[in-house]
């Protein structure tokens, strides 16, 4: 798949983690570049439902995922997000969860700690 990058026109609800999730099952690696974890989106795959806030999407497709370094990070929430990835996985909720070789984090993101 040649580079595609989906951007939202409008604030809110408007589609793009279906999408994303959508185009994730034919890339080789998705890449979120920007945003915080003020807003997530829910995505849907078979008996599984994956809640995203920080994550980029292409985690649910077992695909490398980037955190960019437009992202804002709160590492707390980042952490209880891959926990809760890590837990559902084990409970069988979850067919796939991050680990070491499917999730990367910029080396320069711009980080809040509360």
């Amino acid at each position: 798949m040649t580079n595609v990058t989906v951007v939202g026109a409008q604030w809110g609800d408007e589609g793009k983690g279906k999408v994303i999730d959508w185009l994730a099952a034919r890339a080789d690696v998705v890449v979120r570049f920007q945003g915080g974890n003020n807003a997530g989106h829910t995505i849907v795959t078979g008996n599984n439902v994956y809640k995203f806030s920080l994550l980029p999407s292409g985690v649910a497709q077992g695909k490398l995922s980037i955190i960019g370094n437009g992202v804002v990070v709160d590492p707390w929430a980042l952490l209880e997000e891959i926990e809760r990835f890590v837990a559902d996985k084990a409970a069988g909720v979850a067919s796939t969860a991050p680990t070491l070789e499917t999730e990367t984090v910029s080396d320069q993101p711009l980080t809040i700690l509360k």
